[in-house]
């Protein structure tokens, strides 16, 4: 006999449509909610992703154009053409595509970064391929002028910026592209739009605002750069082995300048804002037309104008070697050029023309075995050398009134010396300085104590006031040691930084030639330099590279001049 259950195997609760249990009910409406929160995390997740992906890739290259919102109303062409990339991957490899792509991104997003770096501190665009002994320069300034800890800690943080951009960049882009992979039609559709437009508006150069292309092309824009870089290399080539005065004999290099002790003192960040705006050129205008007064009753003739540099708040290297070389070093590719070189230099043609040749080099803390080949000085003194023994003094460590008093004591000795000479206490953060002291008293630089300074001053008047210590002790020493057999030439390397400048683009430094002897003077007559130690605005202004010609032309025979 067959039993009939009583109850039927599922029931239905009262009061429960479709007959489930209320926990059943509030499972699902519990479900419900936490897939209408997954879905909002997703979206808030990818919109998140596509801001963090174009704001990178649109972002202006140039730091002062980053407050304009113009400048952001960009088309993303490489990341439209990765997008597109990875619609048409097949299924499998998708997802490792996406990645690949994500990561090129990112690497471009870092590179952006140091670029407005760049554009910031120097006025110029990042080279991958040279510019990366930037990078250990400003890790090097760090360290002597604010200590290891800071040094190692800002090294930290960049490293880390960098691995949180290629990460976000990589993860972010293989957000938006699974999404649009999942929309493929519609997403190949829209995406190909917007980049054929990109690519059209790049190749018209359309621009919203003035110098920023509508057409943001990284990636190619770096691979233009590279080409740019091999053009330019075999260009620099040729400019290193054209030289009218190469083959001079030693005769023929410099013959008025016969007997002298010449001097090229380069005066750190000594730029035209120093003299052009008013917070800073009324002490320093004053300083300088005081010193011209007290050298003209000694018997000097002064004379001054600008140079143009080949850079801007830093890379002090640059405009040496451009002023010494006769060549236009503005980056780092040329001056390791220069450097591999065996071109015709300033201190060469002193050396070859019978001067014994020095340079005393106060910021180079290590041997530089290359530099002392290529400009063939008789003797180089690095920071180790100069025997400095007193307290440091910022950046710069070596006082300059130190570094000129090593010059006297053991190069002026005897027989005519030619010198390059970088003065360094006018180096940024422009603190502590050193006050000047009785040139009897300055041994082996214990002496030295620190000026007062206002603690609160501002970076304009520690600059100022920098300025003015390296300038007076640079007087201070013609005055004490000049004669009638000293021929000076002083001029600023680059402007100061942006903390000082602001972002003017302007990059003149002033330039003075003085000496007892009116017969040296008398060649200078021609260049049309304002007499003193101040050049006035309409004084005239030649680019750096230009100076090694001029003068040896000035101060060679009369068919060269």
């Amino acid at each position: 006999m067959r039993i009939r259950h009583l109850w039927p195997q599922t029931t239905r609760s009262a009061g429960t449509p479709g007959g489930g249990t209320a926990d059943d009910g509030d499972r699902a409406a519990g479900s419900a909610v936490r897939s209408r929160a997954r879905g909002a995390v997703a979206r808030v997740t990818t919109a998140v992703a596509g801001v963090a992906v174009l704001l990178l890739l649109v972002a202006p290259g140039e730091a002062d154009r980053l407050t304009d919102p113009a400048a952001f109303l960009r088309i993303p062409v490489d990341g439209l053409l990765g997008v597109l990339l990875v619609i048409v991957t097949p299924a499998r490899a998708r997802r490792a595509v996406a990645l690949l792509v994500g990561a090129v991104l990112g690497l471009l997003g870092i590179l952006k970064l140091v670029g407005l770096g760049f554009s910031y501190f120097l006025d110029r665009p990042f080279d991958p391929m040279a510019d990366w002994p930037f990078l250990a320069a400003a890790a090097d300034y760090l360290r002597q002028s604010a200590g290891d800890a800071t040094a190692n800690a800002a090294v930290a943080a960049a490293v880390l910026i960098a691995v949180v951009v290629l990460a976000v960049m990589a993860v972010s882009f293989g957000r938006l592209a699974a999404v649009a992979a999942r929309r493929r039609r519609a997403a190949a559709a829209t995406v190909s739009v917007l980049a054929v437009a990109g690519l059209v508006a790049g190749a018209a150069g359309v621009q919203i605002v003035p110098g920023v292309p509508v057409a943001s092309r990284e990636l190619y824009e770096r691979v233009r750069q590279a080409q740019a870089g091999v053009q330019d290399a075999q260009t620099f080539a040729g400019l290193i082995a054209t030289d009218a005065f190469r083959y001079l004999p030693g005769e023929d290099l410099l013959p008025a300048l016969r007997g002298k002790d010449v001097v090229i003192a380069f005066v750190e960040s000594y730029g035209r804002v120093a003299l052009d705006q008013p917070d800073l050129a009324g002490p320093t205008a004053a300083l300088l037309d005081d010193a011209a007064g007290r050298l003209r009753a000694s018997g000097y003739t002064t004379r001054s104008a600008w140079l143009t540099s080949p850079t801007t708040s830093g890379g002090s290297w640059l405009a040496q070697s451009t002023l010494l070389s006769g060549l236009w070093i503005n980056n780092q590719q040329r001056y390791q050029a220069f450097l591999d070189s065996d071109r015709f230099t300033l201190p060469g043609a002193f050396g070859r023309a019978g001067w014994r040749t020095t340079s005393l080099m106060p910021a180079t803390t290590e041997p530089w075995p290359e530099g002392a080949a290529l400009y063939g000085y008789d003797r180089l003194y690095t920071r180790p050398d100069l025997g400095y023994r007193g307290r440091a003094f910022g950046y710069s460590v070596v006082p300059d009134q130190y570094t000129l008093s090593v010059f006297q004591q053991r190069e002026r000795t005897g027989a005519p010396v030619m010198a390059a000479i970088p003065l360094i206490s006018s180096h940024s953060p422009w603190k502590p300085l050193p006050e000047l002291t009785s040139w009897n008293d300055v041994g082996d630089g214990t002496a030295f104590t620190a000026a007062a300074q206002a603690p609160d001053a501002g970076a304009r008047t520690a600059y100022r006031d920098a300025i003015g210590y390296s300038l007076r002790a640079l007087f201070s020493y013609v005055e004490t040691y000049g004669g009638d057999d000293l021929v000076l030439v002083f001029l600023g390397d680059h402007q100061p930084g942006p903390e000082v400048i602001g972002q003017d683009t302007n990059r003149d430094v002033p330039i003075t030639i003085l000496a007892r002897d009116r017969a040296v003077m008398d060649r200078t007559s021609a260049w049309g330099w304002r007499d003193g130690l101040r050049p006035d605005p309409s004084a005239p202004v030649w680019r750096m590279d230009t100076f090694r010609d001029r003068f040896l032309s000035a101060f060679g025979p009369a068919e060269h001049r």
